[in-house]
């Protein structure tokens, strides 16, 4: 094992609980540390494909319900927990339940843990036009205009920020040494919002933006999520870490028309106040304890299309 940049070495012989598992961020996670450690995944579990694929990569999958709270199956001992489950009904009691109350069931379970990583959101901030978000800029309901047009976000931002109020507790609560990671835009060749964009350029759809412009974030590739993880996990500590999660910044006016080029369709656009406005984060902490993204978004994005269309560019070689 070769100590990153920071003096984190990559997770080897952990036994590794992912929750969330079948999830976008998740999934990729879990399958790149399968190979060193005892890694266990959790999940509903609804969709028997991908449990079988997390089982052919040697993972073990205890089902999880937890909105319900249901935890029966899950084991003890674990040495690491990633936490990058997500509930996203819309309901406030189910969303309250699975987001924050979970949590906290989950931290207790898991207290013996040397690191627990929770995957917060940089949607946790409260909208400021073109502000680049710190750790300590106020918070508030980044997604309030989004739910105007999309109820099932109406939830979000919401429950994220109380589910960093349950980690923060937990932490304390049980000495649990806690990273609360405020993810910026994730994406890669499971997917992620650029997936979605690429589709609706693919359809000739237009990509909703908001008036204010250029809409700037800090996409991140799954790659750059595994590779950072170690780092995140050494920071742990009580009180929780809390530090920013992204990669080097592009708009969505930028990265449309680059995806456009790329599949020979050009990008097209319209205005809506209730698109999601620029959430830009400052990652001066991130690089303080982990190693920065190393992947560039172009070379990212183009990864993402030979994986996701290799019919319009041809299968990466």
């Amino acid at each position: 094992m070769t100590p990153s940049a920071t003096g984190a070495a990559p997770l080897h012989g952990e036994k590794i609980l992912v929750t969330g598992a079948t999830g976008q961020v998740a999934l990729p996670v879990a399958l790149a540390l399968a190979p060193d450690n005892e890694v266990w995944a959790s999940a509903r579990f609804t969709d028997a494909g991908a449990r079988h694929r997390l089982e052919a990569a040697g993972i073990k999958c205890a089902r999880v319900d937890l909105v319900r709270g249901d935890l029966a199956e899950l084991p003890t001992g674990f040495t690491v927990v990633l936490n990058f489950a997500v509930v996203k009904s819309g309901r406030w009691d189910v969303d309250l339940d699975g987001n924050v109350g979970a949590l906290g069931l989950l931290m207790e379970h898991c207290q013996d843990a040397r690191a627990f990583l929770h995957c917060s959101s940089t949607g946790v901030y409260e909208p400021r036009a073109h502000h680049v978000f710190r750790e300590d800029d106020p918070l508030g309901d980044n997604h309030r205009a989004y739910a105007s047009e999309l109820p099932f976000m109406e939830t979000y931002s919401i429950t994220k920020i109380a589910a960093e109020a349950m980690a923060r507790y937990g932490a304390r609560r049980w000495n649990l040494p806690t990273t609360i990671a405020r993810l910026n835009v994730p994406y890669g060749d499971n997917g992620g919002w650029p997936a979605f964009h690429l589709e609706m350029i693919l359809r000739g759809l237009p990509v909703a933006i908001h008036p204010d412009g250029p809409v700037r974030f800090n996409p991140i590739h799954e790659d750059d999520i595994v590779a950072t993880i170690p780092g995140l996990l050494e920071a742990a500590d009580v009180p929780a870490t809390v530090v920013n999660w992204g990669g080097e910044p592009a708009t969505i006016e930028d990265w449309c028309a680059y995806l456009g080029e790329l599949v020979g369709v050009e990008a097209s656009f319209i205005t809506s106040n209730a698109a999601l406005g620029s959430v830009p984060v400052d990652l001066e902490r991130m690089h303080e304890l982990t190693l920065p993204a190393s992947v560039p978004w172009r070379e990212g994005f183009r990864h993402m299309v030979h994986a996701r269309h290799p019919e319009v560019l041809g299968p990466r070689s």
